[in-house]
């Protein structure tokens, strides 16, 4: 059975992260991503970071699943081609700069004028308007211009700092493919088009309200200066290594005192409700993690786990993929690209019983799928020959 999006076509004129993350999930989920790139070096992560053959890591985990056209989009020509184009496809979606795509002759009133029921998505950094619309934004701007840096702090008063992955790009990457989708279902139902806008900005700030805005949540009863409940991360160090453990309801809390040797931590007036366990968090924490010390995580673990306290290793990034857990859900899959060899990727993360999504290609090389696409728009092997002598396309 094909994926859920069988029978879509997305037109992908984006690059680096979020708008690539976002259109491989699409892609993934069953629909025909054509991926528009310049005929002279393409997207930039193709050149960027850790690769072999021709691909590097970075394009291939936010590129699978897609065919490649090279378009030359200065041109004409090209132009008149990425329109013919966008009268086959259900999505258009770009990461320009706000005003460049206008620049170019592919914003949206020439591409509605070709297709008038188009989902036309533009993801950007700081949104359309304002004083930062224009300005280049990579993802570390984003944490700190959010406040995901002092959040990842701990406090207001501490040294802000940053998450060790691009969280802002993937979060748009994942609100976008959202975004694209309820578009297709609003149209299924009243048969018009419109224009998704998703910037960074947009996406971190939703994200970080849903549990960490609290304090500038009641209007004129805002915190000013908003400190951590604690400064103790849920990690503990053990005789050999770390764990980490996290009880938040009262029967977690007391199976936590029994299974760590301190009935008496239930008789402390300080823990008797969440509330003030919340209050009082520091305290606690370092009373489990005096108890911790004394056995090794292994021990720990078992111990914790048959008491009912959420508990796990902490591992890093070759002992996740090797943890009974991520291969009894089948998350890593191996597969063979044609070019790049042997890769091991993460599946995609939804799942669906009567539309199942599925690995079909590996990310493809710059202008792989000119030939099969042009032809498909009606051009001939003598008008491909004649594109790749001006330049339009790549040879």
């Amino acid at each position: 059975m094909p994926g859920p999006l069988n029978g879509y076509r997305v037109l992908d004129l984006t690059t680096v992260i979020s708008g690539p993350l976002a259109t491989m999930i699409l892609a993934d989920q069953g629909a025909d991503v054509i991926k528009v790139e310049t005929p002279i070096g393409g997207d930039y992560v193709r050149g960027a970071g850790f690769g072999e053959n021709q691909f590097t890591a970075t394009f291939l985990n936010n590129n699978r699943n897609k065919r490649a056209i090279t378009l030359d989009l200065k041109s004409e020509t090209g132009r008149e081609i990425l329109l013919k184009l966008a009268a086959t496809a259900d999505v258009f979606i770009q990461n320009f700069r706000p005003g460049v795509v206008e620049r170019l002759g592919i914003g949206e009133r020439e591409i509605r004028a070709v297709a008038p029921n188009i989902i036309y998505t533009s993801i950007s950094g700081f949104g359309e308007k304002g004083p930062w619309s224009h300005k280049p934004v990579y993802d570390p701007i984003v944490q700190a211009i959010t406040g995901l840096t002092t959040i990842q702090a701990g406090s207001d008063e501490e040294r802000p700092r940053l998450v060790r992955t691009i969280l802002p790009d993937k979060l748009t990457g994942v609100t976008t493919a959202q975004a694209v989708t309820a578009a297709l279902a609003s149209r299924e139902r009243t048969g018009q088009g419109q224009h998704v806008r998703v910037s960074m900005l947009d996406a971190i700030i939703a994200f970080l309200w849903s549990s960490d805005m609290g304090g500038q949540t009641y209007v004129d009863k805002e915190v000013s200066v908003q400190r951590a409940a604690t400064f103790i991360d849920l990690i503990y160090e053990t005789k050999d290594d770390y764990i980490s453990v996290s009880a938040m309801a009262n029967k977690q809390w007391q199976a936590l005192c029994k299974a760590v040797g301190h009935p008496e931590w239930l008789d402390d007036a300080r823990f008797k409700t969440p509330a003030l366990r919340d209050r009082y968090a520091n305290e606690r924490l370092e009373l489990t993690q005096s108890a911790l010390r004394h056995k090794t995580a292994a021990a720990w673990l078992s111990i914790l786990d048959a008491a009912g306290v959420p508990c796990a290793p902490v591992l890093n990034r070759k002992e996740m993929i090797e943890h009974p857990q991520v291969i009894a859900s089948e998350i890593i899959v191996e597969t063979e690209h044609p070019h790049a060899g042997k890769l091991r990727q993460a599946r995609p993360a939804a799942r669906f019983d009567k539309t199942p999504t599925e690995i079909r290609r590996g990310a493809p090389l710059l202008g792989e799928h000119n030939e099969d696409i042009l032809i498909e728009l009606g051009y001939s092997s003598e008008d491909l020959k004649e594109l790749i002598k001006q330049g339009v396309i790549s040879g």
